[in-house]
C-alpha cells in the first residue's frame, strides 16, 4: 500500500488510494510549530482488516519524527494503536 501524503496550511492528511478513490485516510492539524494532533482516521471496506489504519499512523510518527515533531493523538483509534506500540513513544 502506498502512503500519500498532503498538507494544507494548518491541516494535513495521510491517505491510501485504490483505483484512485481515498480508501483510508487520517487527518491532523498542526498545533504550533512542534505538534500534530491526529483527530480523524477511516479506513474503507476495500482495506479493513488489512492494516491500512496502523500503516497511516506509522507514516504520521515517520513524519513527525523527520520534521521534529510531537503527536497528540486525540482520535481514538491511533489512541489505541500507540497503546500497543511503545516504540512510537519518542513522539508523544
Amino acid at each position: 500500500m502506498e502512503i500519500k501524503h498532503r498538507k494544507l496550511d494548518q491541516k494535513g492528511e495521510f491517505y491510501i488510494e485504490v483505483n484512485g478513490q481515498v480508501a483510508a485516510q487520517m487527518t491532523y492539524v498542526s498545533a504550533g510549530d512542534t505538534r500534530i494532533i491526529i483527530d480523524h482516521t477511516d479506513v474503507g471496506s476495500a482495506l479493513r482488516g488489512q492494516g491500512a489504519g496502523k500503516q497511516l499512523v506509522q507514516a504520521a510518527v515517520e513524519f513527525a519524527r523527520q520534521n521534529h515533531l510531537h503527536i497528540l493523538p486525540l482520535c481514538p483509534f491511533a489512541k489505541s494503536v500507540f497503546d500497543k506500540t511503545p516504540e512510537w513513544k519518542d513522539v508523544l
